[in-house]
């Protein structure tokens, strides 16, 4: 356990005071031209700004300045946990998020159907993205197979995406992925890092010539990429180190993955945002955090749509309009990491956080967007440092030291 969660778990105690923690998926974003506006400038969202008029804001950076997150570590650094110390492949989250029974020795692996041309190269690494039924339909294509005493698992996950388990005796995790995250180019080999993972390696890209075989002849999915190998493994639990009752309410399994991998009751919370609201509302009375996630604006960024992402936007600012009416006593809103539209990917720029509790320290920001959260009274922090600040807004720390 690092330093930080070792002294969160002496501090921490348990309140009834309650925590409202909105995680934006991609939300920090970008001038869609030069001197233009981001999608959070284009948006209208007057409970997002009520939050950031009434509370606390600035910028976090997910893993350090300079550096692009992926989801992962994106979501564990949110949480506290430290993302250099606790890193974590996307194939475990991918598989714990949809339930898998993994057992000791799997790999599993995040897949990702994808449109390859007839020269091998990658067209699309989302195949379209293509619908859940067609993912499910081709996941139960490719799973079953046996690859030299090592059984396949595949699962379907959402939309283009699955996951893949191997099962067998000797197997690492300690693999290269063969999604090159670029198109024009062909997919990249599965490579051992170290000895000991050559036959993990061997069978992964022996599945990887099976599924193209097996998916030979569909219009659109008729590759697969990987990514995120792990194996796995046990991290600390919230409830353990920060004595909360904690709740995950997400529509995407990864989120409910990496949720579950640090101890979070996931609840059932439907597909809609509609659906995510309606679980808060009639669990309320059970947990003293409340993870909730927003999916569709990181999907906008990366298709590189702003209005739609400024859109998406709008629609959860509304739904947030009814959270705000739930008996919460700290409310924080923020993003994982930012996807601006212009990149259409995930990027290195800081995400902007606004907090709001009885005690906090308001300062003179009253626009939830990237700019006017730099002048913020919280500065710019890592993304660490914001559930300790949590949790001392919410009365839930003890003082440190004589």
């Amino acid at each position: 356990m690092t330093p930080q969660l070792e002294l969160m778990k002496k501090l921490s105690k348990q309140t009834d005071s309650k925590i409202l923690f909105v995680v934006i998926d991609g939300l920090g974003g970008h001038p869609v031209k030069p001197g233009g506006e981001s999608e959070l400038e284009m948006a209208t969202l007057p409970h997002l700004d009520s939050i950031a008029r009434d509370g606390v804001t600035g910028l976090l950076h997910p893993v350090m300045p300079g550096v692009t997150p992926g989801s992962g570590p994106a979501h564990l650094a949110l949480f506290g946990y430290d993302p250099l110390v606790y890193d974590v492949g996307r194939g475990l989250l991918s598989a714990l998020g949809i339930d898998f029974p993994l057992q000791n020795g799997d790999v599993a692996a995040r897949v990702n159907f994808a449109t390859l041309d007839a020269g091998g190269m990658i067209v699309d690494r989302r195949a379209g993205r293509i619908s859940s039924e067609t993912g499910a339909r081709l996941a139960t294509l490719l799973d079953g197979m046996e690859i030299d005493g090592v059984r396949v698992f595949v699962r379907p996950e959402r939309e283009y995406r699955a996951v893949l388990v191997h099962r067998g005796e000797g197997l690492s995790a300690e693999l290269s992925d063969t999604d090159p995250q670029k198109t024009g180019i062909p997919p990249l080999a599965v490579e051992a890092l170290e000895p000991a993972a050559q036959r993990a390696a061997e069978a992964a890209n022996a599945f990887v010539e099976r599924a193209r075989e097996r998916l030979q002849g569909e219009p659109q999915a008729n590759g697969v990429l990987l990514r995120g190998f792990e194996a796995h493994r046990e991290f600390p639990s919230m409830s353990d180190v920060y004595r909360l009752r904690s709740a995950a309410v997400a529509a995407y399994p990864m989120y409910r993955g990496v949720t579950r991998l640090i101890g979070m009751d996931v609840l059932d919370a439907g597909d809609t945002l509609e659906t995510e609201m309606e679980a808060v509302r009639k669990n309320i009375g059970r947990f003293d955090f409340f993870y909730f996630h927003v999916k569709k604006t990181d999907s906008a960024g990366e298709d590189g749509a702003p209005e739609k992402k400024a859109h998406e936007l709008e629609a959860f600012d509304a739904v947030l309009g009814r959270l705000l009416e739930l008996p919460f006593d700290v409310v924080v809103a923020t993003g994982d990491h930012s996807t601006p539209s212009t990149l259409r990917a995930h990027s290195w720029h800081p995400v902007p956080v606004a907090l709001r509790a009885p005690n906090c320290r308001p300062d003179d920001v009253d626009r939830f967007t990237e700019a006017a959260c730099l002048r913020g009274g919280l500065g710019q922090i890592p993304s660490t440092a914001l559930m300790p600040i949590v949790l001392a807004n919410a009365g839930k720390l003890e003082k440190y030291g004589a």
